[in-house]
């Protein structure tokens, strides 16, 4: 299939596409905000510069978009032009982003990742319910590894145990 963008079209398209500040991240920044949690951005000295650092509740929040990031869900589609570029690019975030997550783990941080799907779309969860959800899991000490996504919410917990949770709630 042929790009029906010139060169120059796709580069301008391309370099709009933004990694910080998008509508999941702010969605997610102003209701924990809301509810009385303080971050900091993009921390550079941490693995993967995670999006929301909680440094009080030892916890990170990375919000992903499902495309880049690869997701299981209606979102993600692989592009019929340049397969094995896509393949090649796409490939190469989510192996970063594994490195980064387990940097963290290793380093003693929490993990949540909030994928975009959970917050826009035919199945998403909604914006309060993930709002909600990110507060619980950083209240609570005992899960260490959290996804958010329109499938569910996906929990690890300090003994390694997982579960597909509905409703979190704070346990310590």
């Amino acid at each position: 299939m042929v790009d029906v963008l010139t060169p120059e079209q796709r580069r301008l398209n391309m370099s709009r596409i933004r990694g910080r500040d998008t509508r999941p991240e702010m969605i997610i920044r102003r209701g924990l905000h809301a509810l009385g949690f303080r971050y900091r951005l993009h921390v550079r000295q941490l693995p993967g510069s995670p999006d929301l650092v909680f440094r009080r509740h030892g916890a990170v929040i990375l919000v992903h978009g499902c495309f880049w990031h690869r997701h299981n869900c209606p979102f993600f589609k692989l592009p019929a032009t340049r397969q094995d570029f896509w393949e090649a690019k796409i490939t190469s975030n989510v192996a970063r982003d594994l490195a980064a997550e387990n940097s963290l783990t290793t380093q003693g941080w929490r993990v949540c990742t909030v994928w975009e799907c959970s917050l826009r779309g035919s199945g998403k969860i909604g914006s309060n319910e993930v709002v909600r959800q990110c507060g619980s899991f950083l209240e609570s000490s005992r899960i260490v590894r959290l996804s958010i996504g329109m499938e569910g919410s996906v929990a690890i917990d300090i003994d390694g145990n997982t579960a597909l949770v509905e409703r979190l709630t704070p346990s310590n």
